[in-house]
């Protein structure tokens, strides 16, 4: 399994992907907001959701996993 991390501190803005969903190398799958800008959050590898680790509004921090992938 691998995970989709934070690569900047800040909140939660959007999860784009639920458990389940399919996911290519580049897909959004949630956006985090940071001094008043938004960024993307993109996976590096393809997998399939197998558990969301985060919620809109969640602080996080830079390294934090975000998505599990199986």
């Amino acid at each position: 399994m691998s995970t989709v991390d934070a690569h900047i501190t800040g909140t939660v803005w959007t999860v784009d992907v639920e458990v389940g969903d399919p996911v290519q190398e580049g897909d959004v799958v949630a956006v985090l907001e940071s001094m008043k800008m938004e960024m993307p959050v993109e996976a590096e590898a393809a997998g399939t959701v197998a558990e969301v680790l985060c919620k809109p509004g969640d602080p996080v921090t830079e390294g934090q996993p975000l998505v599990r992938l199986g």
